[in-house]
């Protein structure tokens, strides 16, 4: 939650926003561009003031930051935790100096001089995540006074406990809030585009799985053909003394459900004990070989969750299409005559 202009960051506030259904933990927050500028080189920033007493209720930031200097992340301390890739391009080190400056100046007896302050690097941030490439965390009370907010914040941080219904609970926030001039930014809003892409790549893979297990599934047809040409004699015997059709369409469809399902079964039992060791697997797979695929990413592991919504949507397509590549060859049993079946035994 944020306005244009600042928030006074009152206990009254805070409060009303811990009361909201669904609400986890608020901090204040105070945020904005910026340039940073070290050892001749210079890239965009953006400076974001947090209070580290009560930045752990809204956020994991923590987590990721190495520390050189915990200390010297203080209230007039003056220092900073410059994301990874950030760092890298300022060729800036822990303990290092770099010079942040903002889009607004002063008004001096030299000229129209850009607000700037020198800052210490205390830590570096790595989340593996396009953060590193632009944050510049630094305490709120500096950002404060670096932005000549005075007592006020930018906004508050809210965590919450469903993500899928963030939308509803910033606008319960707002209404108990009750301020002019306040909007809500979710994450649906500023990475939405990255959500909706992600349940469209899952649903893309589970069509494909579906393709890969139809194909499957003409294996058992040939084998089920197969059994039908090697059994003729003998459905053509079972027709003589009396066995009716539905009786022969039923041997082929449950015979067909046996071989399909024991299959669907045992792959779907293989997979989920697959997908529980998968972790520990790819970690020791990474340190005997030294490749870590995950570099990339968020988490320095393979994540790894077992939905059981999604294994028996799964295992109910494959019974489907079990269910569906019997009535071929129990089609074909059923076309037999026994008269010319038996007429060639």
């Amino acid at each position: 939650l944020e306005a244009r202009g600042g928030l006074t960051p009152d206990t009254a506030a805070a409060d009303r926003l811990a009361r909201v259904p669904g609400v986890l933990g608020v901090a204040p927050f105070v945020q904005g561009p910026g340039l940073a500028v070290g050892h001749g080189s210079s890239a965009g920033a953006l400076l974001w003031g947090i209070d580290p007493a009560q930045q752990d209720r809204v956020s994991d930031l923590a987590r990721y930051i190495e520390w050189s200097d915990q200390s010297g992340f203080a209230p007039g301390a003056f220092g900073v935790v410059l994301g990874a890739a950030l760092a890298e391009r300022l060729r800036a080190q822990p303990g290092d100096r770099v010079m942040l400056v903002l889009p607004s100046a002063s008004v001096t007896p030299a000229g129209i001089v850009p607000r700037q302050k020198r800052f210490r690097v205390v830590g570096i941030l790595r989340s593996r995540s396009e953060v590193d490439a632009r944050a510049a965390v630094v305490h709120i009370e500096d950002a404060r006074r670096l932005f000549r907010l005075g007592q006020r914040v930018d906004g508050w941080q809210l965590r919450v406990d469903d993500l899928f219904a963030v939308e509803s609970t910033a606008a319960t926030a707002l209404t108990l809030l009750d301020q002019p001039g306040v909007r809500a930014t979710t994450w649906m809003r500023t990475h939405g585009n990255l959500y909706h892409a992600i349940g469209m790549q899952k649903s893309t893979m589970f069509v494909l799985l579906s393709f890969l297990i139809a194909v499957a599934a003409f294996n058992l047809v040939s084998t089920l053909v197969t059994v039908v040409n090697q059994r003729s004699g003998d459905v053509a015997i079972l027709r003589t003394l009396g066995a009716t059709s539905g009786l022969v369409v039923q041997t082929f469809v449950l015979l067909g459900l046996l071989l399909g399902g024991a299959g669907v079964l045992l792959g779907a039992a293989l997979g989920v004990a697959l997908a529980s060791v998968l972790p520990e697997l790819y970690a020791t797979l990474t340190a005997a070989f030294g490749v870590d695929l995950m570099s990339q990413y968020f988490v320095n592991y393979l994540p790894v969750e077992v939905r059981f919504d999604d294994l028996i949507g799964i295992v109910c397509v494959a019974l489907g299409l079990c269910l569906l590549s019997t009535w071929y060859p129990a089609w074909r049993a059923l076309r037999l005559r026994p008269s010319e079946v038996l007429a060639h035994e």
